[in-house]
């Protein structure tokens, strides 16, 4: 296993020290790290290897290893792995909703039991977003690839992202202007900076499928 620091991640702690919300920002790293833990936990549960951890500015990045079990065995019309990776990516948010719901019957400090709602409710939100990487991006990556074949769970998750990309810019604009809270404006820039990733990526993708087609 290999573990990585995403320099990016000093960038993120200037930006929010500057603005003068760098607490806010370490609960949310927090609670997002658990978040994290619980892929890598149900994954180890799944009997995944864990190939890469990697501390990013919004939490852990969690990659494992796959087997040829994992592409060989058929279920529906992809396979199991598909299954495991729906598991995996849910852990995540699911973990967010117990925290609230713990919290919300906890008797403490009102001001901190708001901000741990709130964090948890803004990592489970934006993870369940239908943008991939992110886990509702994987979520209906891998539900489409256990409809259709793979190579058309790319085009559709990568159409579904964009249109997804838009909508929220048009969205955090308008509450860019009106709170003018540079918080946003670094979330949009980062869920930009993941989605034109991924187009990169999804090009290389398509080049193959078509040289396949000819092999």
């Amino acid at each position: 296993m290999v573990f990585r620091i995403d320099l990016k991640i000093f960038l993120f702690l200037i930006l929010f020290y500057l603005t003068k919300q760098i607490e806010i920002y370490s609960v949310v790293m927090i609670f997002a790290i658990i978040h994290e833990l619980s892929h890598l936990i149900a994954g180890i549960l799944l009997n995944m290897k864990v190939k890469r951890v990697t501390l990013m500015p919004v939490g852990l990045s969690i990659e494992f290893s796959l087997s040829k079990e994992d592409y060989n065995s058929k279920v529906l019309k992809s396979n199991k792995l598909e299954i495991k990776r729906i598991i995996i990516a849910l852990a995540g948010p699911m973990i967010n909703l117990i925290i609230m719901f713990i919290t919300m019957l906890l008797k403490i400090d009102y001001n901190l039991k708001q901000t741990i709602i709130y964090s948890n409710f803004l990592i489970a939100m934006f993870n369940l977003l239908p943008i991939y990487p992110l886990d509702g991006g994987r979520i209906s990556k891998s539900i489409l690839s256990l409809l259709v074949n793979k190579r058309k769970a790319n085009i559709y998750i990568h159409t579904i992202s964009n249109i997804s990309l838009f909508f929220i810019t048009c969205l955090f604009s308008i509450m860019i202007y009106y709170l003018q809270n540079i918080a946003l404006l670094i979330i949009l820039a980062y869920l930009w900076y993941i989605v034109i990733k991924e187009n990169k990526i999804y090009k290389m993708k398509i080049r193959m499928y078509e040289m396949l087609k000819y092999l």
